[in-house]
């Protein structure tokens, strides 16, 4: 199938329904009352982008189920085109829940088994010209944590034929794989596809064997990356190419759940890519919008509008100047 009009933005991988608890330092035990709210990473990244005005679309997998529809329809609400979702009729629609321990603790709780049906997608789903013809493809490491999902991420870059603007999110979950050797290893295939890597140190290590934020950059750069992007959380930002490095500092938030901040720095992070913004812009602006969805509740319905993010980047940016 051909898009009548290329996205600006297609990922895939994780949608499904995030129930977060409306009482902040309360365990779930205790929690009386949730809501319930868009969730997955890949999701939550697509409806960033959108928010900034872009075209954006999901591929991924929801159940036959009142969730998956749930899901479907908020995609659509939140202007993400939820043509490449597919319906599965044999597994439900995933649910996750969370604790929220500001300013940092944020225990996950995934609810996905026996399988999700995110990660059923196969290559036949996958509409090649979509792919080839996205401005912007952002994928993420859990996507290859089990088959069928493994082989249509890889059949989609063959597609994709390292396209610019071909993004590695490098997203790991342990929770989803066998071992973390077993990452290390789809991860490394992996970068061999993909032009843009992203990912916080701890995910740097299972992917190079390095946390230090300059020899990660320096390791995903070997491996093929033309940009290399590591979120060192109170320390800010690094991006680095062959050919120039720019570290960014953090934003001072009050944090409610941090969550959600990694995908609106990737949903931010897609929108100055695909302006062709410098690099320092593109991660100021991206680490602003993160700090915003970490000063919220949830996570897709909390990502900021341009003007949000414009005005939070320059405030700290002038703040830096003032020091």
């Amino acid at each position: 199938m051909t898009t009548a009009q290329p996205h600006d933005v297609l990922a895939i991988g994780r949608c499904g329904v995030d129930v977060y608890p409306l009482q902040i330092g309360v365990g779930l035990q205790d929690v009386e009352t949730f809501g319930k709210f868009l969730g997955g990473s890949a999701a939550n990244v697509a409806v960033a982008a959108a928010r900034l005005g872009n075209r954006s679309a999901l591929i991924s997998g929801v159940g036959a189920d009142p969730f998956g529809k749930f899901v479907s329809n908020e995609l659509a609400r939140l202007g993400v085109d939820n043509r490449h979702v597919v319906t599965n009729d044999q597994y439900p629609t995933p649910v996750t829940f969370c604790e929220i321990f500001p300013p940092d603790d944020f225990p996950l709780y995934f609810y996905r088994r026996p399988k999700a049906p995110d990660l059923q997608i196969s290559a036949d789903d996958i509409d090649a010209d979509a792919v080839r013809s996205a401005r912007l493809y952002w994928s993420t490491v859990t996507g290859l944590s089990e088959e069928p999902s493994r082989s249509a991420h890889f059949a989609a870059w063959e597609v994709r034929d390292r396209a610019p603007l071909t993004v590695l999110d490098l997203d790991y979950r342990p929770m989803f794989w066998d071992s973390p050797a077993a990452a290390t290893e789809q991860v490394q295939r992996a970068l061999k596809h993909v032009t843009v890597a992203v990912g916080n140190r701890e995910e740097c290590q299972i992917a190079v064997g390095e946390s230090n934020p300059r020899k990660a950059a320096d390791a995903l750069l070997d491996l093929g990356v033309e940009l290399a992007i590591v979120k060192q959380g109170p320390r800010g930002v690094l991006g680095k190419t062959k050919r120039s490095s720019v570290t960014v500092p953090p934003n001072e938030v009050d944090v409610v759940n941090g969550l959600g901040a990694g995908d609106a720095f990737g949903g931010s992070l897609c929108h100055g890519l695909l302006h062709e913004w410098p690099l320092e812009k593109t991660l100021r602006y991206a680490n602003a919008a993160g700090a915003i969805v970490a000063s919220r509740l949830e996570c897709s319905t909390a990502m900021p509008t341009a003007a949000e993010v414009a005005e939070l980047a320059e405030r700290t940016a002038a703040e830096a100047v003032n020091v």
